[in-house]
């Protein structure tokens, strides 16, 4: 499972950064990220996460994930507009913060937390859509999302 939702954050990020008009160009780009993959396989993977083609600016049809704007070749995101855009909410239980993502950026926000090494952090699960961060004892959820802010360099007001 590790490898489909490995293949599928790929997918999600190379279509958030690319201007990506077809399958096939999609299968090129992915194989320079070292995914070999098939149509097939990708086919179900953009099933999977929703993606559409709509038009651009200039009118192109490109692939882009649900809720967002297409983003133009060569423009990447900074960490804290990929942490915002695809954060959409946090609710608290006990020492479980929530975090609810757009599909397939559960794993890349975690993976940011995960590098961040806060010390309010005992550890993060992810899967497509949602991430479970365990806090230490005696972090408070206030703590911890001031936490996210610095060291994701983004304000987090959900």
């Amino acid at each position: 499972m590790k490898i489909k939702d490995d293949r599928l954050n790929i997918v999600a990020s190379t279509i958030s950064s690319h201007k990506v008009r077809s399958q096939e160009e999609l299968l090129t780009l992915l194989e320079k990220e070292g995914v070999a993959t098939t149509q097939a396989t990708l086919s179900r993977d953009l099933k999977m996460l929703k993606i559409t083609k709509q038009p651009d600016d200039a009118g192109e049809y490109v692939y882009v994930i649900p809720a967002t704007a297409p983003v133009h070749r060569n423009e990447m995101p900074a960490k804290d507009n990929i942490f915002k855009k695809g954060l959409l909410s946090i609710e608290f239980s006990g020492n479980i913060a929530v975090l609810k993502t757009r599909p397939a950026f559960a794993s890349l926000l975690a993976q940011m937390i995960d590098k961040c090494n806060l010390p309010e952090v005992a550890g993060t699960i992810a899967g497509i859509d949602t991430i479970f961060v365990v806090k230490r004892e005696n972090i408070t959820n206030e703590k911890l999302l001031k936490s996210f802010s610095v060291s994701l360099n983004c304000d987090i007001n959900l």
